[in-house]
């Protein structure tokens, strides 16, 4: 799955010492990713990971720097240079473009890309949270930028993650099917497995129901946890769901999902070999993996 399983030590334990955290930006084996306002910074394809000797002007530079962690003994940091202008940016780093990480997914590996949505995710939040939603005071980054203090009334401030469900509904009985919706968002014939944030007071189950009644007029029952997934554009979490459909019966709301459907695998299996029928899902999401699941479970 990508953008979950990430391989790189957190070093939860070390962030406080901010000591340890400035001799790692002496050590030569450090290495530092650069972005710029969520933009992985490219040169011949690649995204950048410079070396610490070739990384001083960018650490100078960048309005945020925070610790990721460690490979071993090498320490990963992510440097955000979004008060450069662009072009600035790109020259300072050596780059030659700016990609988003979901657009480098078919070449690079999921490991790293989640690492590189890690920094994208939680530069992205330092950069957005300057200020105490409380009191309004200047907001201080800490813990290796995991953390920012409000410099007025103390209040700590920690990344928010905002979670969400993604769930497969299928309809029992021969043959079977599931539920894909149209997205208002989506083009004529991109279908996809439903999904909504999580509010105050919900478990994740009430929240597969909720939205899925919402959403497609379908009321579920049983509901059945599959997996989870980061999602840190800017600060999601999907958690995703296999749920069983108590009828068939339709009535989209016309908002969120302008059209849906109940799909046989055979029927499912056509349309995501046929580009004009909206063709392959992107590899990346969870959404996927719940489809090609159901599929693999569905002779």
């Amino acid at each position: 799955m990508y953008y979950s399983g990430l391989g790189l030590d957190r070093v939860v334990d070390r962030r406080g010492d901010s000591d340890w955290i400035e001799a790692l930006l002496t050590r030569a084996t450090t290495q530092v990713i650069p972005l710029w306002q969520d933009q992985c910074l490219v040169r011949n394809e690649t995204p950048l990971r410079l070396p610490l000797a070739q990384a001083r002007d960018i650490l100078v530079a960048a309005g945020d720097r925070v610790l990721l962690g460690l490979e071993g003994e090498r320490a990963v940091f992510a440097a955000d240079v979004s008060g450069l202008e662009r072009e600035s940016a790109v020259e300072l780093a050596g780059a030659d473009r700016m990609l988003d990480v979901r657009a480098m997914v078919p070449t690079i590996t999921p490991d790293e890309a989640g690492l590189l949505a890690y920094a994208r995710g939680i530069l992205h939040w330092n950069r957005n949270q300057r200020f105490c939603g409380a009191c309004g005071g200047p907001a201080r980054s800490c813990n290796g930028g995991h953390l920012r203090t409000c410099q007025n009334c103390g209040k700590l401030l920690f990344p928010r993650i905002e979670p969400a469900v993604i769930v497969l509904v299928e309809l029992p009985g021969t043959p079977r099917r599931c539920l894909l919706g149209r997205h208002a968002a989506s083009g004529p014939n991109r279908f996809s497995t439903l999904a909504g944030f999580v509010e105050i007071g919900e478990s994740f189950e009430d929240t597969v129901r909720r939205e899925v009644r919402e959403e497609a007029g379908v009321t579920v029952g049983a509901v059945t946890y599959q997996g989870s997934q980061g999602w840190p554009f800017p600060a999601g979490v999907m958690i995703g769901f296999r749920a069983e459909a108590v009828s068939d019966a339709i009535d989209v709301d016309n908002v969120e999902v302008v059209e849906a459907r109940w799909f046989t695998a055979a029927e499912l299996r056509a349309r995501l070999a046929d580009a004009t029928l909206g063709g392959p899902y992107r590899v990346d999401s969870i959404g996927k993996a719940l489809i090609d699941q159901w599929l693999a479970d569905t002779d």
